[in-house]
């Protein structure tokens, strides 16, 4: 499985192509892109070849993917990307019944379609209100997987465990859908309030080691260290690369 790490963990610590040498310094094979950086997307493949590094993935807000699939495309292959995920909507984007997400369902099924025309592959990448119950029982994520076939998943695996589901279950469940996963975990509750509630990969209550090995037995190919507030962005990196050589 590859090392990768998206590169929203460094937002306050830009610019990206001084993350890209810092992590190449580190030893991370990969980065994974998002929309912030489409603007230095020439730099960034640069410093990602000076490095010795690659690409594999990217983020793209589905509006885009929807709108403008020529456009990702362009940025995709100046990166090298292979496989793009949709990451987001927004509270009042996100829909409350059934019917809403299965028309969100459609929509990924078009963006899909739409990147397989440019020789992209295409997913969904989740938070933790993809598996809250809606008022029928229904979980938002089922009906994404059952209604999308076609779609890849990238598991963020902490915003599972934040949601208070079972990461385990979805990968053995769901694991030929799983392409990616986020590698990422969660503190003690009351601890690292300045960081969100967040912690370094594989320091937190995360059994990484049991998650891994589920992850093995998935599709999943890349595993993508994540924080989303670090106080320390080269300690996170460093404290994620380190357990990551240990699993």
């Amino acid at each position: 499985m590859l090392l990768s790490l998206q590169l929203f963990s460094a937002k306050n610590y830009t610019p990206y192509t001084d993350v890209i040498t810092q992590l190449g310094a580190i030893g991370y094979p990969a980065a994974e892109g998002f929309f912030d950086m489409f603007n230095e997307a020439a730099a960034i493949r640069a410093k990602l070849d000076a490095a010795g590094m690659t690409m594999p993935t990217l983020h793209v807000p589905i509006d885009m993917c929807e709108n403008d699939a020529e456009g990702v495309a362009k940025i995709a292959a100046t990166l090298g990307v292979k496989t793009v995920y949709a990451p987001w909507l927004s509270p009042e984007e996100r829909p409350t019944d059934a019917a809403g997400w299965e028309a969100l369902a459609e929509r990924l099924a078009k963006c899909h379609a739409a990147m397989a025309s440019h020789g992209l592959a295409f997913g969904w990448h989740n938070h933790d209100f993809e598996f809250f119950a809606l008022p029928d029982g229904q979980i938002p994520m089922e009906i994404l997987l059952r209604s999308a076939p076609m779609i890849e998943w990238e598991a963020d695996i902490a915003w599972i465990v934040r949601s208070g589901t079972d990461p385990i279950d979805w990968i053995s469940r769901h694991g030929q859908r799983i392409t990616a996963a986020h590698f990422k975990d969660l503190a003690p509750a009351g601890e690292n309030l300045d960081e969100d509630g967040w912690a370094d990969a594989g320091t937190g209550t995360l059994d990484w080691p049991a998650i891994y090995a589920a992850l093995k037995t998935s599709r999943c190919a890349v595993l993508v260290a994540e924080h989303d507030n670090p106080s320390d962005f080269v300690r996170f990196a460093k404290a994620a690369h380190a357990t990551f050589a240990t699993l």
